[in-house]
């Protein structure tokens, strides 16, 4: 029987149907998440979720080597360590592409620089590491591409004003970083050591080897950014040297290429960069580019001192920045014309994914493919004491 409202108190009134509207509310919401979970479940039932995704785990190889220095790749969390950074690179695709890209572009400048200065190649990927060559600034205040704090970067002669920040400087800060790795060097006499302490400090690795009685960078128990750093460099080796093996495929033109480029010394006041581009027949997009030191919009150079200035060679086609520019192997590698890159994935390999037959083992598809079985079980992750199951995929890697 229905309540008579002019029977009951107002107030009693009120109060039930605010009771029946939040019933109501109730049984809506249950009618609708039944509905949803049976939707839902139902999807599932007809779409497995992971029905076209496949994941694998990286390759890694059986002996690695930084500046010359051997990786004791049987050592415990040696193989963890590499595997997670390499992990990292491998599924990070879009930071990936990126990365092997501008390798390409500014690699030939650093190992220039490198080779000069008798410090090992492998250093290159330090660079790498740090910046992924984005001019990018740390939390802490670290810029450029090999991420200089403020005061390390002057200690080694960089300028650093409201003009001028030569962290920038792709030359100047490569060079500053060669004699922070030789001072780093005549204090700890191993490069492994001498790259860890580029992200502790010189000082901390050399206390961390008189605390824990060690001389290897593998031996030491460090805090987590330094114990995962060069793991990081490493990974990025491999990652550059074989971006095929890790599912990475980038054709000639996908690279960007070094922009060419020559130098004008300037020693006078600059009172507009935009005007100073406009004389010179660039943009001033272009004129920053190509000088990412000069940080602000004009250069006052109160002590006249000589500063050398980046700007693009002319008659050379090229896109802006010079992702799509004509490239003829015809023309001699020493021509001031010609851009002497390296050249990506040498050893490219070919990859085949083998699914497991019945009645097949890891030794058979082994001597199927004419390969050590201990470099299938690497390349697959796969244990000792794995025996991999019937329709289980394992991936060859030819030319390895």
């Amino acid at each position: 029987m229905w309540l008579n409202p002019k029977k009951i108190s107002p107030a009693f009134y009120k109060r039930f149907k605010n009771i029946l509207f939040l019933a109501g509310c109730i049984i809506t919401t249950v009618f609708v998440t039944e509905a949803l979970h049976s939707s839902v479940s139902a999807s599932n039932d007809d779409t497995p979720f992971n029905q076209n995704l496949k994941t694998y785990p990286v390759p890694l190889p059986d002996t690695m080597s930084f500046a010359g220095e051997s990786v004791p790749m049987n050592h415990l969390g040696i193989r963890e360590g590499l595997e997670q950074e390499m992990l990292i690179n491998t599924y990070w695709q879009s930071q990936g592409v990126l990365m092997l890209k501008r390798a390409h572009r500014y690699f030939p400048e650093i190992e220039r620089i490198l080779e000069k200065n008798s410090i090992p190649p492998d250093f290159k990927y330090l660079a790498l590491a740090e910046s992924a060559f984005s001019y990018k600034s740390s939390p802490a205040g670290a810029v450029g591409f090999w991420q200089m704090m403020k005061g390390t970067a002057e200690a080694y002669h960089l300028e650093i004003n409201k003009e001028v920040d030569e962290r920038y400087n792709l030359e100047k800060s490569t060079e500053a970083a060669c004699r922070y790795f030789k001072d780093a060097y005549q204090e700890l006499h191993n490069w492994t050591l001498v790259a860890a302490s580029y992200n502790m400090g010189i000082a901390g690795v050399e206390r961390e080897l008189q605390y824990e009685k060690e001389n290897s960078y593998y031996d030491l128990s460090l805090n987590l950014e330094t114990s995962r750093y060069v793991y990081r460099i490493l990974s990025l080796k491999q990652f550059v040297l074989y971006p095929s093996m890790y599912g990475y495929y980038l054709k000639k033109k996908d690279y960007y290429e070094p922009v060419p480029s020559y130098t004008v010394t300037v020693d006078s006041t600059l009172y507009s960069l935009a005007d100073y581009a406009q004389k010179n027949g660039i943009s001033y997009h272009v004129l920053k580019f190509l000088n990412p030191w000069l940080i602000n919009d004009k250069l006052s150079n109160p002590e006249k001192r000589p500063y050398l200035i980046t700007l693009p060679q002319k008659n050379i086609p090229f896109a802006e920045l010079g992702e799509y520019m004509d490239y003829s192997d015809s023309i001699p590698c020493n021509s001031p014309s010609k851009v002497c890159a390296i050249k990506p994935d040498s050893l490219q390999p070919h990859v085949i994914v083998h699914v497991i037959a019945p009645g097949e083992t890891i030794d058979s598809v082994a001597k199927q493919y004419n390969v050590p079985v201990n470099r299938l079980r690497i390349w697959n992750s796969i244990p000792d004491t794995v025996k991999p199951k019937e329709k289980d995929e394992i991936m060859i890697f030819e030319n390895q």
